[in-house]
This record gives C-alpha cells, structure tokens and sequence, in this order.
C-alpha cells in the first residue's frame, strides 16, 4: 500500500472516531415510542342470541367484543328492566361477557333490557363501552313504548345524575316504600332519562337517590326524592319535569376538637378553664359577635359582661342572647366602623354543665369592618313573575349566604360584603322566607321551587355596584 493511501485511510477513521464521539456526547438515546394510548371502547361483533330477538328460550346470553374486555363496578353500573328476585350471574373470559339466568326467572310475554352502563372495559386501558344495552322478548314482538323527562334539584335547580328513575305497576303510595319497582333508569349527567321497551301500561314514576343502598325504595327522609303527582300512560309521557328534595337534612359529622380562645395555661388548668372560640378576621358591622362554647352553658350573668370601645373601657349598652342549644353566644349592638371593642368576661360570668368556669377575668380584644370594606349594590331581575312570591338568594361555594324578598323585582343594599355570587329566585310558596321540602304521604305536596339565575354577579369594594339580570324560567 503507498503512503498517501495509508494516511487517508487513517485520517477517514479519525474524523469518524471524532464524529461518533461528539454525536454519542449531544445526543440523547430515546427508546422508541409505544404509539399513541389507546382510547378506543371494546366493540361488540357478535351476541348470541342476537339483539332484539323475540321467542327468547335460552338460559345464558353470550356477548363477545374484538378485544380483551373487564367488568368493573357492576353493582353501580348494570340495570335490569324488569328487575329480577336473584339477579343474573355476569361473568367475563377473555373477549366474551356472558350473562346466565336462574331457572324459571324470564316471565312470558315481556320484553327485557340489561343495560350495562359504563361496566364493559377494555383489558388495556379501561376505555368503557358507554350505555351499552341488550334487549329481547320471551313473547312475538318487542315492547316499544317509552317515558322521558328530566330530575332538577329543587333546593337549587341543579342535577344529580347518581338519581334513579323507577316505574311501578302498583300505584299505591306505600309500593315506593315497600315494593321493588320493576323498570329502573338512571339519569345522564344533563338530569334526562328515558324508558325505552315499555308495555301498554300505567305507572307512577319516582326518583331516588341512595337507591342500591336502600334497595331501590324510599326509606329515608335524607334520601334525595321526587315524585309525579298523577300517575304516566307509556306513549304519552314524553317531557315530566319532577322536583327533588331531602325530606330532612342529612347529619353532618362533628368538627375537629375546640380550644379555649386564649392559652398559656398549663394542662391541668387548661383542662378545668371554661372553653370556647371566638370569630376570626374583622366583624361584619350587620352582624353580631358570636361566642361558640362545646360544652353548653349552665348559668350565665350577662351583668358580668362589660362592653366597650375606647381605652378608658367606658361601658356601651350591648345585648346579650344564648341560642335554644346554650352553645352560642350573641354579642349585639350599634358597631361603629374600623373600631376596636373590648370585651370584658368576669371570671364568674359562666359556667358550662361540666362546671368549667373561667380561671380569672378575661378580655377579649376584636376590630370591625369599616366601610371602604363594603360595596353598595343595586340589582333589578326583569321577566321576573313577582306574584310567586320571589326571594333573591346569594350563593357562595354551593351555600346561600344572603337572602331578601324581591317582590319589586329589585334589590338594593348598602354595606353588602363584596365577592363572586351565583343568583338564585326562591318562588316562596308559603311565604315565610325560606325554602321548603315536599310532602309526599298524604298532602302530596311537591317542594317549593329554585331556579338559577344564568349569570352572577362581582360586587366590588368601596363602589356602587350596579347590575341588571334575565330571569328565564322553566
């Protein structure tokens, strides 16, 4: 070999030693990607017997998709219409559902549905088959006559789409409470539902909420509920708006363990010292100074109470109120803005019925709101049937905060606390201010109405707030 063609050859394999080494050095190594995640639901190709069939003699019903398929939360998801004693065994292998009947459980001449809800998932991903259902007959022909509507919330007129819709043959109203009602449905999340493979028939139709819990019967008065005054003909009940409500509210847990509302008490004193918290943050000049005991009071001697406001603690007239529970302590009087107030507890002033007193006199110091903290407000609803007697209510996190009648078909209020509000009208059908459940044995007597306001409203601080709102009823 000559020189020349030795050293080229050398020089080639250097450059590409030096090429390898600075592309090894900026580049990152990247695995090769596995695609794009699969976001496909199963697909059924073949159901035997077919869907729809009539004359249905079979015990089992065997369904197979084009892919590995799950079962997951069947007891919240599957429906069977009309409802079974012993509901059928649902097993899953591979790509094939099958569905098994117990002996003598189909009755002649009806029309079945299963409707799988979202149960049926891919093995992979867990995409759901949504609202899938399968239908046959044990007589000629398919039942085909439907029911629809929609569920509002009364207290609110929003929806709960955990609601169960149920049809009973029986129209008694003790069958709601008694009886498991053969046709159920459960509502989309617009609050709709529809019956679909009904007989010729009259039903009376309900919602439930809890309704796997309790059996799918009405059992509980915290047990969302609605009902149709006048029972349904199958085929000529297209559109029912019904109304739910709780009966009574539900109880809510207790709240985390109170401490007193000063400290640097040693345990054993702290432990024989009379409890109670106080409220945080500025007093809202509307409102009153609230003391909280956990342990109701046994005796109380508002003379050993002493209210003031400047550093002379010359006393103002106040007045003093202990709720029905002798937990809450009402602190009232005329507040005067941006002040700081002193509140003076004598040492004998309370004791709580496990005989907790306070260990020595006691001041508590707070500060009110001043009027650069408030917004005036001034807000006409127009459309508005002002002969329903309408109440305008303030919503904030789901709860009304504030609430006045609105018979004008306006409102207006100085010193209102600024923030976001969802509006709301309460058609106050017995006009005592407050919103009220239905009755369903004996008077029938469906719950007073809510119905949002499309748009809410900003009240700023500090300015004259001023709106003009549509009221769209339903």
């Amino acid at each position: 070999m000559k020189k020349g063609t030795l050293l080229s050859v050398i020089v080639i394999l250097l450059t590409g030693y030096w090429w390898s080494t600075m592309l090894s050095g900026c580049a990152n190594i990247v695995p090769p990607s596995g695609g794009p995640r699969d976001s496909i639901p199963p697909r059924l190709v073949k159901a035997t017997p077919g869907d729809s069939t009539v004359n249905f003699r079979s015990g089992r019903i065997t369904l197979e998709f084009d892919e590995y398929v799950d079962l997951k939360d069947l007891p919240n998801n599957v429906l069977f219409t009309p409802t079974f004693d012993v509901n059928p065994e649902i097993s899953v292998r591979a790509r094939t559902v099958t569905v098994k009947f117990q002996e003598n459980s189909l009755d002649p001449n009806t029309t079945y549905v299963l409707n799988f809800g979202n149960a049926i998932v891919d093995m992979n991903e867990s995409n759901p088959l949504r609202n899938f259902d399968y239908s046959f007959s044990t007589g000629t022909s398919l039942d085909s006559l439907e029911i629809s509507g929609r569920v509002l919330l009364a207290e609110t007129g929003g929806v709960d789409s955990t609601l169960t819709m149920v049809l009973h043959r029986d129209l008694s109203d003790s069958a709601i409470q008694k009886k498991r009602a053969p046709y159920l449905v459960k509502l989309d999340n617009q609050g709709y539902f529809r019956f679909r493979y009904l007989p010729s028939d009259t039903f009376a139709i309900y919602a439930l909420g809890d309704a796997n819990n309790l059996g799918r019967r009405y059992q509980n008065k915290t047990q969302l509920f609605a009902f149709y005054n006048t029972p349904v003909i199958a085929g000529r009940a297209d559109s029912l708006l019904l109304y739910a409500y709780r009966d009574s509210t539900p109880a809510t847990p207790a709240g985390p363990a109170v401490t007193p509302a000063t400290g640097g008490r040693n345990a054993v004193s702290a432990d024989r010292r009379l409890k109670f918290t106080t409220p945080t943050g500025n007093l809202d000049l509307k409102e009153n100074y609230v003391i909280n005991f956990p342990v109701p009071l046994r005796t109380l001697d508002t003379a050993r109470m002493k209210l003031s406001s400047d550093s002379l603690y010359t006393p103002i007239p106040f007045t003093a109120r202990l709720d029905s529970s002798r937990r809450l302590l009402s602190i009232g009087t005329a507040w005067t803005p941006a002040t700081r107030y002193n509140l003076e507890l004598d040492r004998d002033f309370a004791f709580d019925t496990s005989g907790r007193q306070l260990l020595k006199t006691d001041t508590l110091f707070f500060e009110t709101k001043s009027l650069a903290d408030y917004g005036n407000i001034s807000l006409r609803i127009r459309n508005l049937d002002t002969a329903r007697n309408p109440v305008l209510l303030f919503v904030q996190n789901g709860s009304v905060v504030n609430s006045a009648p609105i018979r004008s078909g306006f409102f207006s209020q100085s010193l209102f606390i600024p923030g976001e509000y969802e509006l709301r009208i309460l058609f106050d059908t017995n006009g005592n201010g407050k919103w009220d459940p239905g009755t369903f044995f004996g008077t029938k007597r469906q719950p007073e109405l809510v119905v949002p306001i499309s748009q809410g409203i900003t009240v700023k601080p500090n300015w004259d707030n001023e709106f003009e709102r549509i009221f769209q009823s339903r």
